[in-house]
């Protein structure tokens, strides 16, 4: 018993951990203990993980490693497309795994996520992210989840993309978390018939502490440049990661504008209209807009109008199109020069005329670009947590 105690004490464990799981005295250092942590190092888990690993599921230490509980786990994993190399993290992140049934709530659960439209070339990184969806509960978690979002207006192919890039959000309670923050979302004055596009833009915003997120930047959006709540609603319908935008860089882009030239009522105007005016890299609107007065030579209120000006790249897309509108010596709205692909920008040159509505129309959030077909670039690729297109 001693030594059972004393090797526990040397993995970190304290008598309370052992006393929340004392059947672990009762497992054997020699043909437990050492085997399991001797396995687990091999596999690439590290020691310093193993005193948290243990805390988190104990009954570890009371498994067989050879074709027993163990080794028939890993394999299962691999089986699921989880690189070897990344075998160590998914089990430093949820040990819990090493106690599923291989053929109950893992096998269900992949089941499920591929049914609903995750490409099976997906759940590999799926699960290498998120390894709890291997815990859950189709019926008691992720089908209601799913369920939930279809009935707010998200396709389910959607929400499938949604999963394969933020597969996280599967742990956000439906009940506790999720349904709270959609209530507070139409609170705060977002359209029942836009609340799948604010999702879909931005999915950890029903799992975030909601609440006091949408009263600060209602708040300081109505201190700086007088935003009431109905333009509020349509500052969040339009980009919704607005809510977790820092204090001074919100107050430095409006300053920005401000030293443009633009009037209060004209920022109000385009920041309503276009969201990340807020959150752009400064240094990069700068030089638009200077590209913009110095050589474009139009009015600020061309600006006011279209103000997703900014969000274009200079080099790419807003001096290539002057240059050739300038050419053929026509006379255009910023929205008709930019919110179009190349290859419509093309077919407009080749126009007799131009055509008012192409002019007037708005970039906005589309859903079916969710629902595209892939290319062969795989959406584990990408990093969950990259902030890049905001400061």
């Amino acid at each position: 018993m001693r030594e059972r105690v004393d090797f526990l004490h040397i993995l970190g464990l304290t008598i309370e951990d052992i006393n929340n799981y004392p059947l672990v005295l009762g497992c054997s250092v020699k043909k437990n203990m050492i085997p399991v942590f001797d396995y687990l190092g091999k596999l690439g888990v590290r020691k310093s993980t193993f005193t948290e690993f243990l805390r988190r599921y104990p009954q570890a230490v009371s498994m067989l490693v050879l074709f027993v509980d163990l080794a028939p786990v890993v394999k299962y994993l691999q089986g699921m497309d989880i690189k070897p190399t990344d075998i160590p993290r998914v089990l430093e992140r949820y040990p819990e795994v090493l106690g599923f049934k291989l053929e109950g709530t893992m096998s269900t659960s992949v089941a499920y996520l591929v049914g609903i439209g995750v490409a099976r070339r997906e759940i590999g990184g799926v699960l290498t992210r998120y390894p709890e969806i291997l815990g859950m509960r189709v019926g008691r978690v992720i089908k209601p989840f799913v369920e939930y979002l279809e009935s707010l207006g998200i396709p389910r192919l959607a929400v499938a993309r949604l999963i394969e890039k933020r597969p996280h959000i599967l742990g956000f309670g439906l009940k506790e978390r999720v349904k709270p923050n959609v209530e507070f979302l139409l609170e705060f004055n977002v359209r029942k018939t836009l609340l799948p596009s604010v999702v879909a833009q931005y999915p950890e915003i029903i799992g975030l502490d909601l609440k006091p997120k949408l009263l600060s930047q209602q708040s300081l959006l109505n201190s700086i440049i007088d935003i009431g709540p109905e333009d509020f609603g349509r500052v969040v319908e339009k980009m919704p990661q607005v809510i977790s935008l820092s204090k001074a860089p919100v107050i430095k882009h409006v300053d920005f504008l401000k030293n443009c030239g633009f009037s209060l009522q004209q920022v109000r105007k385009m920041v309503v209209g276009c969201p990340q005016l807020l959150a752009l890299n400064l240094d990069i609107m700068k030089l638009n807009f200077d590209y913009f007065q110095m050589v474009m030579k139009r009015p600020l209120d061309d600006l006011v109008i279209f103000p997703a000006f900014f969000t274009y790249g200079l080099e790419s897309t807003i001096k290539p199109r002057h240059r050739m509108v300038a050419k053929k010596g026509l006379k255009c709205s910023l929205a008709w020069l930019l919110n179009c692909s190349d290859n419509k920008f093309e077919e407009r040159l080749s126009y007799d005329t131009i055509d008012m509505e192409e002019m007037e129309t708005e970039p906005s959030f589309d859903m079916n670009t969710l629902m595209e077909p892939r290319s062969d670039e795989s959406a584990s690729d990408y990093d969950e947590d990259s902030d890049d297109d905001y400061v």
